[in-house]
């Protein structure tokens, strides 16, 4: 078995089988030299011997005019191969070539030594829809049989083939009924694999991060259709636990607390809602959202999952934003629980003598109440960030967040521009000696610099500012850089970025549902599963017409007629016989290709001479000889019509 895989190895090499013999003659030639036991020398020989022949049978069995054809890398030259073929038998030999015990694919092979032109051959023809009188023909199945991960693997080694492939799984009608045009789409095994459970397919293809494929109507159409019918309850489902800390976070931070401030701060039963929000935020979310990261680096460490960050080797869930908010959420939370002022107060008056229970302002509890409320809104903002996957449910609003997360870069760069301008000026106003108390030093100077810019500055502060002739000057320069060229230039900034972003945000926001989706597929039962795939009815047979019965597997619909414009049958049909080992018919559309090939070398060549002419033309005017230049460009002349003759007779 061995001997025979690598064989097979060697076909996809190009190896000939001559090369066999002479090979193994010379490892017994260098043994010869290095041994003089005459006994182990013929044991050798006759071992070596018998590999070469098992190798040269292989390579003589495998080598077949498909595999010439991969070797070549020529489409062309694949579509002949394959022309042979029984109609039953055409999709094997583009997929399996089996010598002993031991088969290779032709497809996968032309995938992985970059032979592309012959990989899209091969699934041009695959994905072909071909029919005689009796049935249709489509390789689509056999496809998937033989390479259940056929997608991760164009996403890895061939991503150009994507398209081809995603491009074969649909099929539209010619004609058109009432303004609508009949659609199919062959999506089974992009949707449940041979075990009956959910494909891995829409996650191979999030992680292929390519907002081009993800717009591909195939793709697009399989992702709204797994978070239509099986994701997006599972994924609210998940989400409820979190609307409901959040909200229980908001009752305790800004709701019920705003009545403190207003004289109710007697009212009993405030005070206890706000102490039970409180608990269930320390006592219940904090621990799940602990133990969430505790099963999550357990699971990465045990599966080596690392990403490391200069010398700093960090789990890989890590580095993901909503795992980098939770686990600030966590901290947060837990300096928020030690500050609490509701705890510090117990036991103690109020800050007006009184003996309120469960009370926040007492001399103690005053003393943290500033930190915990900046904590607190910290984790308000961190709340309502991990409730931005909630925006998946639209595409529209989906794209819109994703645009601010691209544009954050740009406005980064904007406010580190502002920050120098404002230490740059601050330092140099105070360098002036200026007898101005806001000027005085480079914090206050910055903060009269950032009021002026946010135009926070009274008329007095500036009249007061215009009486040192010299101080005027640097606050004119910083205002003018500042809200003139530093604003204009954030705006053509974030217009370029808005623009550069635009054509694949709609791509990015479809990946964002996909990786969703994908992830919230594990939450969901297998019978709840099981019902969504028998309601697809994917067993029963399509209809490409009026009592024209197709082939089972695909999902049929209509669309607009203008939508995707068709104009000739993708199905091809062929008369006379329908026997299963009879070849296919040839097509005459092979035939227009070839005459276009012709035309094509034809004008290759013509653009080769002329390109040689105007060579030629161009050392003559360097030289300056007007007469030897004429001369030249005769002979030029003669030689380009001699070279197009001569290309004619080769065709």
């Amino acid at each position: 078995d061995e001997l025979s895989a690598s064989g097979l190895r060697h076909v996809g090499y190009g190896i000939p089988a001559e090369l066999c013999a002479p090979f193994a003659s010379s490892f017994v030639s260098v043994l010869r030299a290095a041994e003089s036991d005459d006994e182990a020398i013929e044991a050798f020989q006759w071992s070596l011997s018998l590999v070469s022949r098992i190798l040269a049978r292989v390579i003589n069995e495998g080598s077949t005019m498909v595999m010439r054809a991969i070797n070549a890398n020529s489409g062309k030259a694949l579509e002949k191969a394959v022309a042979c073929a029984p109609r039953i038998e055409r999709a094997k030999w583009v997929l399996s070539i089996s010598v002993g015990s031991q088969s290779i694919s032709p497809l996968l092979w032309a995938i992985e030594t970059g032979s592309f032109k012959a990989a899209e051959a091969i699934i041009n023809d695959l994905l072909t829809i071909r029919a005689d009188r009796d049935r249709y023909y489509y390789g689509v199945d056999m496809l998937f049989e033989r390479h259940p991960d056929i997608i991760r693997r164009l996403c890895l080694d061939g991503p150009g083939l994507l398209p081809t492939l995603l491009d074969g799984l649909i099929w539209r009608s010619r004609l058109t009924e009432r303004g609508r045009r009949r659609v199919v789409f062959f999506v089974r095994h992009l949707l449940v694999r041979q075990d009956g459970e959910f494909a891995e397919a829409i996650g191979w293809i999030v992680e292929n991060s390519d907002p081009k494929i993800a717009c591909h109507p195939v793709v697009s159409y399989v992702i709204d259709l797994v978070w239509s019918g099986a994701a997006a309850r599972a994924f609210l489902y998940r989400k409820a636990w979190l609307l409901l800390t959040s909200t229980a976070f908001m009752m305790s931070q800004a709701v019920l607390n705003s009545g403190l401030h207003d004289g109710v701060s007697d009212c009993l039963w405030i005070r206890a809602a706000i102490l039970v929000c409180r608990c269930f935020i320390y006592m219940v979310s904090w621990p799940s959202l602990v133990m969430m990261h505790v099963r999550r680096g357990r699971a990465d460490i045990k599966a080596n999952n690392f990403v490391r960050i200069g010398r700093l080797a960090l789990p890989a869930h890590l580095v993901e934003f909503n795992s980098i908010v939770s686990l600030s959420l966590c901290i947060i939370l837990l300096v928020m629980l030690t500050l609490c002022p509701i705890l510090h107060c117990l036991g103690q008056p109020s800050s007006d003598g009184s003996e309120l229970l469960f009370t926040e302002r007492c001399e103690e509890g005053d003393m943290y109440l500033s930190v915990y409320g900046f904590f607190s809104m910290c984790g308000m903002l961190c709340y309502l960030a991990l409730l931005l996957d909630l925006s998946v449910f639209s595409n529209r609003v989906s794209a819109f967040v994703l645009v601010f997360g691209h544009a954050l870069s740009e406005v980064g760069l904007f406010v580190l521009g502002l920050t120098f301008l404002l230490v740059a000026c601050s330092a140099g106003t105070v360098a002036l000696k200026i007898e101005e108390e806001n000027f005085s030093s480079i914090p206050r100077a910055a903060k009269s610099f950032a009021q002026s810019f946010l135009g926070m500055t009274s008329s007095e502060e500036y009249e007061a500012e215009s009486q040192h002739a010299v101080l005027f000057v640097p606050v004119c320069f910083f205002v003018f850089a500042t809200k003139v060229y530093l604003v204009s230039l954030l705006v053509a900034q974030l217009a370029g970025a808005y623009s550069a972003t635009f054509d694949d945000m709609l791509g990015w926001a479809r990946l964002k549902r996909g990786e969703v989706a994908d992830a919230s597929m594990g939450s969901v039962s297998k019978e709840r599963w099981g019902r969504f795939v028998a309601s697809l009815r994917l067993d029963q047979p399509c209809e490409f017409g009026e009592g024209d019965v197709g082939m089972p597997g695909a999902i049929q619909m209509t669309e607009p007629a203008g939508a995707n414009v068709t104009t000739f049958e993708l199905i091809r049909r062929f008369g006379g016989s329908t026997s299963p080992l009879a070849e296919w018919p040839e097509d005459d559309t092979l035939q227009g290709d070839d005459q276009q090939d012709r035309l094509e070398r034809v004008e290759q060549l013509v653009k080769k001479v002329t390109k040689r002419v105007d060579g030629l033309g161009k050392a003559t005017k360097h030289r300056g000889a007007v007469g030897a230049s004429s001369a030249l460009s005769g002979s030029s002349c003669n030689t380009s019509e001699l070279s197009i003759s001569q290309s004619k007779r080769d065709e």
